[in-house]
């Protein structure tokens, strides 16, 4: 028995430092690489393709085919030439915690069961309201993404909204309550919509309030409120990178009685920089919030972020009972979440924020802002079509036709030096570029407009 935990912990240790030995590799030629992989490399990944096998394969030789073959078929996300999908990269030390955290293994269910880890997470939930500037007393629930953080805090909307018309869904559910009010967006995100739609709100239910040409809701129709009503605004367009005026709506909302959430995935990152928090101005004055930390905090996937200033709305509906829990005071994670099992995601929150300070974060935020203003102005030179105001990391610009268009970017992101896609803004076809990186430098930003300028010159034949 002791020779086979000794073979067992050699194993573990080989397939560790094999492991350790790739990702070096990997972190260390990323710049050097392509950003997306080439038709080769896809191929390839036929390799790993084999019949179900009746016996294992040494651990070190399935990490080195893992290597071999899937890490040239990845997107080179960690680089600073990836604009896609407004991604961001993976600060050293938040990459580092990652491999540390996997190490652990930790159940973040209950502080018994992940002692360090929770309290590590603890620490980065009050960290993250002093950067966000929202209030101190706010639940803070780490999720899978802002998907899984907007339908945590939708849920403790909808049935704090309910209790107010003396329903209590945990015990009698949906059916037969009177419909509620959602106001959102025309420019909600569909994560929003999905969430909306798996708490059981139909898209009949929904009011959409208009916007303008930049994506923020206007004041002067913004539809009428009451008690049974929720608000979804946004932090951060999609497409725009603009922000709903929070300051002149939400207190008519708490006037009428009615809850705003905020779906700001990577806007609400804004709030952190001195220079940027004006676009967030009012947000504090929301119930609940929506973020992620693994676009602009750069911590690894997957890392989404709940925030509700009624602690006691989200654990009525979270909360779970088993007889073999042993639960201390508080408020565990497992009730705060919908995950019961779930890994310690906030650990790579804290080593991130750590890792950078407030200082860092700013500089971080503002230095991405200041990346997409080069693009923007870069396009521009091009004879691009500028279609946002680029007041954050968003920039949406068009030209030629639509088939020209999609010609141009299927030829950068063959051409492997940058990566971003398309989108549709205001009737037309764009392209989008999402500066959220932290590995993102002057280089970068030089030979991604060089990508752009041959693609652009050979489909459209200039000169």
């Amino acid at each position: 028995m002791e020779t086979k935990k000794l073979t067992n912990k050699k194993l573990s240790l080989q397939a560790f430092s094999r492991a350790a030995q790739y990702a070096e590799e990997y972190i260390s030629g990323v710049r050097e690489r392509r950003v997306g992989p080439s038709p080769s490399d896809l191929d390839a990944l036929e390799n790993l393709n084999s019949t179900l096998l009746c016996e294992g394969v040494n651990a070190q030789q399935v990490i080195s085919d893992l290597h071999r073959y899937a890490s040239p078929a990845t997107v080179a996300s960690t680089g600073g030439r990836f604009f896609g999908l407004v991604v961001g990269g993976s600060t050293p030390a938040a990459m580092g915690a990652s491999v540390l955290n996997a190490a652990w293994d930790q159940v973040a269910v209950l502080e018994e069961s992940a002692p360090s880890a929770i309290y590590l997470e603890r620490i980065a939930a009050d960290w993250l309201l002093q950067l966000l500037g929202l209030p101190k007393k706010s639940s803070v629930g780490f999720t899978t993404g802002s998907s899984m953080a907007n339908m945590v805090c939708l849920a403790a909307a909808r049935n704090y909204q309910y209790a107010k018309l003396d329903i209590d869904l945990v015990r009698t559910g949906l059916a037969g309550a009177p419909p509620l009010r959602i106001i959102v967006s025309e420019e909600s995100h569909v994560t929003v919509h999905k969430a909306l739609s798996i708490l059981g709100i139909g898209t009949g239910q929904l009011v959409k309030a208009r916007c303008d040409r930049q994506g923020r809701v206007r004041i002067d129709c913004f539809p009428k409120m009451d008690e049974s009503t929720i608000v979804c605004l946004q932090a951060g367009n999609v497409n725009s990178g603009h922000f709903d005026p929070f300051s002149e709506i939400i207190p008519k909302a708490r006037e009428a009685g009615a809850w705003v959430h905020i779906d700001g995935a990577f806007g609400l990152w804004a709030s952190a920089s001195p220079l940027k928090a004006y676009l967030t101005e009012g947000v504090e004055l929301a119930d609940s919030w929506a973020v992620d930390g693994h676009k602009w905090l750069n911590t690894p996937y997957d890392c989404g972020v709940a925030i509700c200033k009624d602690a006691e709305a989200v654990y009525r509906v979270m909360t779970t009972q088993a007889p073999y829990l042993q639960e201390g005071g508080g408020r565990p994670p497992k009730d705060m979440v919908p995950e019961f099992s779930r890994r310690a995601r906030g650990v790579e929150v804290w080593a991130a924020i750590q890792e950078m300070g407030t200082d860092g974060v700013a500089e971080l935020i503002e230095r991405c802002c200041s990346y997409a203003r080069q693009l923007a102005q870069g396009l521009l030179d091009m004879g691009y079509e500028l279609l946002n105001e680029v007041v954050l990391n968003q920039v949406v610009a068009t030209i030629g036709s639509e088939d020209e268009l999609h010609r141009i970017v299927r030829a950068v992101q063959e051409g492997g030096v940058c990566w971003f896609g398309t989108t549709v803004w205001q009737g037309k076809t764009a392209l989008r570029l999402s500066v959220s990186s932290w590995a993102t430098n002057d280089e970068d930003i030089i030979l991604s407009l060089e990508s752009i300028r041959r693609a652009t010159r050979e489909v459209l034949d200039m000169e």
